[in-house]
């Protein structure tokens, strides 16, 4: 993919949502355009166009596996409006009952796409607990609900889009730049905007608009410089891997594992190491670390370079493992990162870790009987309950107030 090219692409999965291989997939388009792609042992397939336009996309249903019927065969033409410089995906289904519909098809619930969905929720909710972390930390040591720290995630996905995509840089060393990047533009923010104001001890609720405005002017900055579509940040098709009957890409086995590792090591940092203690300390009770001779303003600045570069990690992770990142992402993705650290318990971050847990994996398995980013809209009814029956969360303490 390049400025004078795009690429039309997707995957195809069987009813049990294994890779469906050798499938053919004709696209059609402007000037007489048409080509046929097969799908990989990983159900992929892809085309590439040079020419912006609309085309038809269609699945040979005489090539699909044995026993596996298209969903909703009727409506098996498909409009793609392409893009130069993008992709664009087009999503068929198969099940193993003829002449089943999309709904039909999404409502048969199996051990084994329970079995899948489990661990995708998993791997989900590791990715989300890089950046919640963070945001329960910036809200344990300033009482400050950050809404821009979903852009602190766009930022690192787009940031690796821009190094290994656009200038070839390997992918390992890509990750690390913008991660470091991402900490330091947490550094700047502290000392260029968010010191400051505490020093003129400006109130919490300015502090939260100021960071509603800093979200807003990220997100149409980042759609200014990198526009509006969704780019990858590698463009190989994913390899898939399947173990214990759960196939994900390789992308995600690794993503998770350095989650994992990564969450752990902040774990042990904070319970073990000096700063971690005057971190914890700080996040319990400000004005008593303060007069215990702790620097409050230094902890303070660390937690925002920390939280800033988890986040941009959990971006680069991110647009790995969902095969692509926009200017929305982080947007789209705060609303769990606010229902893990309310469910877990504010300012805690062992919370927004076990949070993050629960709200990836009943995410994911909400997507067993609801379809497309519907399952979204679970976490939003878990924060309702929590904040109706347990607002200060499972490890968070209850406060008398007035």
């Amino acid at each position: 993919m390049s400025p004078t090219n795009g690429c039309i692409q997707g995957t195809i999965l069987d009813s049990e949502r294994k890779p469906a291989e050798g499938v053919d997939v004709d696209v059609t388009g402007p000037g007489g355009f048409d080509q046929t792609a097969t799908t990989t042992d990983a159900g992929r397939w892809s085309v590439r166009v040079d020419e912006a336009g609309r085309y038809t996309v269609r699945v040979d249903q005489d090539s699909l596996p044995k026993g596996q019927y298209l969903t909703d065969a009727e409506d098996a033409d498909r409009t793609v409006n392409a893009s130069l410089n993008a992709n664009s995906g087009q999503i068929f289904q198969l099940s193993d009952q003829q002449g089943a519909t999309t709904s039909e098809a999404t409502s048969s619930v199996s051990a084994a796409r329970v079995w899948q969905q489990f661990v995708s929720g998993i791997r989900l909710g590791l990715l989300i607990a890089l950046a919640s972390v963070g945001l329960s930390l910036i809200y344990g040591t300033t009482g400050l609900s950050s809404f821009s720290h979903g852009e602190q995630v766009t930022l690192g996905g787009l940031l690796a889009y821009l190094f290994a995509n656009q200038l070839g840089w390997n992918i390992w060393l890509t990750g690390i730049v913008v991660t470091l990047l991402c900490a330091a533009t947490g550094w700047l923010q502290d000392a260029g905007i968010w010191r400051p104001l505490r020093r003129k001890r400006i109130s919490l609720t300015q502090l939260m608009i100021v960071t509603i405005g800093l979200s807003i002017a990220a997100q149409y900055a980042f759609q200014y410089f990198f526009g509006a579509s969704t780019v990858r940040i590698q463009q190989g098709n994913p390899e898939t891997v399947t173990f214990a009957g759960i196939t994900l890409t390789v992308q995600s086995y690794v993503a998770m594992a350095i989650a994992l590792v990564v969450l752990v090591a902040t774990g042990l940092f904070l319970a073990k190491t000096r700063f971690g203690r005057a971190t914890r300390a700080v996040s319990d009770n400000p004005a008593l670390a303060s007069a215990s001779g702790i620097d409050v303003d230094r902890v303070i600045r660390f937690v925002w370079t920390l939280a800033a570069g988890l986040a941009g990690l959990s971006g680069v992770m991110l647009g790995l493992v969902l095969n692509g990142v926009n200017w929305q992402t982080g947007l789209q993705l705060l609303l769990l990162m606010f229902a893990s650290v309310t469910l877990g318990g504010l300012g805690t971050a062992y919370g927004a870790l076990v949070g993050s847990m629960i709200i990836g994996i009943v995410v994911e398995l909400t997507n067993l009987v609801l379809p497309g980013d519907f399952k979204y809209a679970t976490a939003l009814v878990i924060l309702i309950l929590i904040l109706l029956f347990r607002p200060q969360g499972i490890f968070g303490r209850a406060e008398r107030i007035g």
